[in-house]
């Protein structure tokens, strides 16, 4: 089955930047979505169009197909308490998940106070021209309820309530 709108793809992957890895899929879960529901980067969405289970692919993509450009000025101070992370103790460099009402954001931290971040909002890959190793895992047509969720189900069902 080649990948087209509504199909539910899974792959994996490997990013990098000049040649140097920044982030792979490879040893942990496969990377899933739905085609054509804007879950995607659209370039890598264009470049798996057409393509079945078992292929492999490497995207290219300037940042005006990926994150966009860094803004220079794109700080904004944040408190604490809703930087969202793994960690019990922030510090200038790390990035951490923030809640907004255009959804979820990834940050990055530039100065630390005693209550408030002071964060860089540009996206951390924002303005690098990013290759994508891909593994085409699996394709099929995805569920009424996936297609209506917006995401791909795991086994078992999706997890949350709407």
């Amino acid at each position: 089955m080649q990948i087209s709108k509504n199909s539910a793809v899974e792959f994996h992957y490997t990013l990098s930047e000049g040649g140097e890895q920044l982030e792979s899929s490879k040893n942990s879960e496969p990377l899933s979505y739905i085609h054509g529901a804007e879950g995607m980067l659209p370039g890598l969405e264009s470049a798996l169009e057409g393509k079945s289970a078992g292929d492999n692919l490497t995207v290219t993509l300037a940042p005006s197909e990926s994150y966009g450009e860094r803004v220079d000025d794109l700080i904004q101070r944040i408190p604490l308490k809703h930087l969202q992370g793994d960690t019990k103790v922030w510090k200038p460099g790390m990035t951490a998940m923030v809640h907004s009402n255009q959804g979820q954001h990834q940050v990055t931290l530039v100065k630390v106070g005693r209550f408030n971040a002071d964060c860089d909002l540009n996206h951390p890959f924002a303005g690098k021209t990013l290759t994508f190793d891909i593994d085409v895992l699996t394709v099929r047509e995805a569920t009424s309820e996936e297609l209506a969720h917006g995401h791909v189900h795991s086994e078992g069902g999706c997890g949350h309530n709407h």
